[in-house]
């Protein structure tokens, strides 16, 4: 037994090779899946070109005055709606007081019937010290009677009308909420549409912005080719009409030089007109000059800062017009009129849902409050693409 036991072979010498065995196929293994996953990975998204940041810079810059629109709808029919409501409360109020005093006078009628209600009318006339006075009474609790019957009828109205006020408060308390709801959501869609543009402009390299700097520089040189072009059409169109004007005169005279007359008889009804435009317009264009230089702010009517409408809307107001507060409103006042008429004072609108709104200061320039990180500033109406414009008085 001992001569076999001398025969069997160790079996520690295998034991010793299985671990390094393994450790090398993981190790080839997660060469080969590494290899794999890189040859299969995606390729990384390539960076949008500088037009494209430009156009999607530009796009949402439109979108946050478009929300901005909203949220000052939203806030001039929040504060109007809380003035409603505060008229409403303070009616109710008072309705509640008449109500209440009326309720008091009846309490009074019950109590005297509940003490006089137990003695007959006779007995009341033999037990009287002055027969004469019983019946002077009588006429009186009569009289009062009546009084009685309208005080009722007036109590059942007051109540009436004291329910209709309660309930109208209540609806208006519920249109408040919902446009404070509304306003809510505008200013978060604001302060989101300019978080993506900032984010968007702070991932551009030096060499980009510079690139996009240029490409704003080439976007305001052509816009103002566009502005001195409306500036020439515009100046040969009123010298062409100041010499029909002078040959029409110049006619009148003529035909008239033979003949006497008592005067002049006609009226310049257009001349008062266009001069009492000009007026209104100086004191606008006046106005919006100050505000050069003051920030845009959204959502802002100044004093310190202005968002588009805001200074349209603060312009017009020092020249005695009130404005509605947004641009969707303000397109709707006054009369609509072609870009090659515009006059001083107009208000020109831009943009397919007329999200902003310049003044126009002639020679195809406007004075407007650009977007968030500009001042208000002087710049030629074909800066935006232009949807229409309004001669508000």
């Amino acid at each position: 037994m001992p001569a076999l036991e001398s025969h069997r072979k160790p079996r520690t010498r295998a034991r010793t090779n299985t671990p390094a065995f393994g450790l090398t196929t993981a190790a080839l293994a997660s060469v080969t899946l590494l290899s794999t996953q890189s040859a299969t990975a995606a390729p990384a998204e390539p960076r949008p070109g500088i037009e494209e940041v430009q156009k999607k810079v530009d796009d949402l810059y439109r979108q946050a005055g478009t929300a901005t629109q909203r949220y000052n709808k939203a806030k001039s029919a929040s504060a109007q709606q809380r003035s409603e409501v505060d008229a409403l409360l303070e009616a109710a109020a008072r309705r509640a007081d008449k109500l209440n005093e009326t309720r008091r006078e009846l309490g009074g009628y019950a109590a005297a019937q509940y003490r006089s209600g137990g003695i007959a009318p006779t007995a009341t006339f033999f037990l009287a010290d002055d027969p004469q006075s019983y019946f002077d009474q009588d006429q009186l609790m009569a009289r009062m009677t009546s009084r009685r019957q309208k005080a009722v009828a007036d109590f059942r109205t007051q109540q009436k009308e004291a329910a209709a006020k309660r309930a109208e408060a209540t609806n208006s308390l519920k249109t408040l909420t919902e446009s404070q709801a509304t306003l809510r959501t505008s200013k978060q869609q604001v302060q989101q549409r300019l978080s993506e543009a900032r984010s968007l402009l702070s991932r551009l390299t030096a060499e980009e912005k510079a690139r996009l700097a240029e490409l704003e520089r080439r976007k305001e040189a052509e816009a103002e080719r566009k502005a001195k072009e409306l500036a020439r059409q515009q100046a040969a169109a009123t010298k062409a009409e100041a010499d029909r004007a002078a040959q029409e005169e110049a006619g009148t005279d003529e035909a008239g030089s033979g003949t006497a007359t008592g005067g002049d008889t006609g009226s310049d009804t257009g001349s008062g007109t266009d001069s009492g435009y000009a007026s209104k317009a100086d004191k606008v264009l006046g106005f919006a000059r100050a505000q050069i230089g003051k920030p845009y702010v959204w959502g802002a009517a100044g004093p310190a800062s202005y968002d588009c409408s805001g200074l349209t809307q603060a312009a017009w107001k020092a020249a005695g017009v009130d404005l509605p507060r947004t641009t969707w409103d303000q397109v709707e006042v006054g009369t609509r009129v072609a870009t090659a008429d515009l006059r001083p004072g107009d208000l020109v609108f831009f943009y397919d849902d007329i999200s902003h709104v310049g003044i126009y200061k002639g020679d195809g320039m406007m004075i407007h409050a650009p977007k968030p990180g500009a001042n208000v500033r002087e710049e030629s109406i074909y800066y935006m693409p232009i949807y229409g414009s309004v001669r508000p008085a």
